[in-house]
């Protein structure tokens, strides 16, 4: 399958209509019959350029490229120019697009009232005549179809947008139930079964010692495997519950899942530099889970007594560090677990880099950054 290429810039685009609009009216007044008007010829194709130019900024700016393209329009009709109001109707145009209806009315019913002021006041028509030159009805109609055309594409796009919107709903709706299925029979199969390992197992060393007998050595293994599977068990039960019906967790609750950790009787330390406000929910949430996972990794397995967590939000990425001082030694390899795995897979979908593995001083670290303005 091809790769799309990427369109240019909207800016770039928008000033190549300005500057075709603003060439065509420049040859439109060369080319037409300048009669004579208040200002020099040079000042009304000074404002047929301006007219047209200003549409170069009509995507931060619609009301006030509407207003502009206005008095352009007046002043080089004012100078003696018959050009149509070729900018102004783009103007309006943009303007309904926008959403801006009654600023576009507004500024249509003003310049369509002022024009044969305009002409009457510069002498440029016959009192006579004023009214039928500027064509009244047919300006009218033009703007009436220009408003109607962003209007029209402002209300596909809406339900564009509103389509979307539900698609992403439907989606994300089939997840978290999904998530609560699965949690459901991990928790009726998996729980269970666990459960049943782990009493006959403490039976056994019971009853063993119960009878002055040594128990097996397999024994106690198997006791200390069922419970730690237990535990990690309800652990990955939580987070699936979590994501399926609880609040979206992001950069808001390090805090707390810190605060959680100490509680637990494990240092740690959060620190968090840059704007959080500009990282999206989904950055967010890879940041929770890889901070989450690897301070549980921490806490079983890493007999660490210190962890410091890092995040650093930069405009075109987010970077989560997260150090323990645990028994990891340099040159020895990850142990490829479930939680490294669920890390790497949530940061690749993101298109980041994740690194973990044991530090020069001992302990471990994992490191992640994630884009923030280009997902794949």
């Amino acid at each position: 399958m091809g790769t799309a290429r990427p369109g240019p810039p909207a800016g770039l685009l928008d000033w190549a209509v300005a500057g075709c609009v603003a060439a065509v009216l420049l040859i439109t007044g060369l080319s037409g019959r300048y009669g004579g008007g208040a200002w020099p010829a040079p000042a009304g194709y000074a404002l047929l350029a301006a007219g047209g130019l200003a549409l170069g900024l009509r995507r931060g700016h619609p009301v006030g490229v509407l207003a502009g393209t206005a008095l352009c329009t007046a002043g080089y009709q004012a100078a003696g120019f018959d050009v149509p109001a070729v900018a102004f109707l783009f103007a309006v145009y943009f303007a309904v697009r926008a959403g801006h209806r009654r600023a576009a009315v507004a500024a249509s019913a003003a310049l369509l009232a002022g024009l044969p002021l305009v002409a009457l006041a510069t002498g440029t028509h016959q009192a006579g005549d004023a009214l039928a030159h500027s064509r009244r009805v047919l300006e009218l109609a033009w703007l009436i179809a220009a408003g109607a055309a962003g209007e029209a594409l402002r209300q596909a796009e809406r339900r564009a947008a509103e389509a979307e919107r539900t698609r992403e709903e439907t989606a994300r709706r089939r997840a978290h139930e999904e998530r609560l299925r699965i949690a459901r029979e991990l928790h009726d199969s998996l729980t269970h079964q666990i459960s049943i390992i782990k009493v006959q197992a403490e039976v056994a060393v019971h009853t063993a010692r119960k009878r002055g007998e040594r128990p097996p050595p397999a024994l106690p293994v198997i006791l200390q495997a069922a419970r730690e599977a237990s535990r990690e068990l309800r652990a990955t039960l939580q987070a699936l519950r979590d994501d399926a019906t609880g609040p979206p967790r992001g950069l808001a609750d390090l805090s707390e899942l810190v605060e959680r950790a100490r509680d637990m009787g494990l240092p740690a330390t959060l620190a968090v530099d840059g704007p959080q406000q500009e990282v999206p929910a989904a950055v967010g949430r890879t940041v929770y889970r890889i901070v989450q996972e690897a301070l549980t990794n921490a806490a079983r397995h890493a007999r660490a007594t210190g962890v410091t967590v890092r995040v650093e939000c930069r405009p075109e990425a987010v970077t989560v560090r997260v150090d323990d001082d645990g028994v990891a030694r340099p040159g020895a390899d990850p142990v490829p677990g479930v939680g490294l795995l669920g890390m790497r897979e949530r940061v690749t979908a993101l298109g980041g880099r994740l690194r973990a593995g044991p530090r020069e001083q001992g302990g471990f670290t994992v490191e992640a950054e994630l884009p923030v303005e280009r997902l794949p």
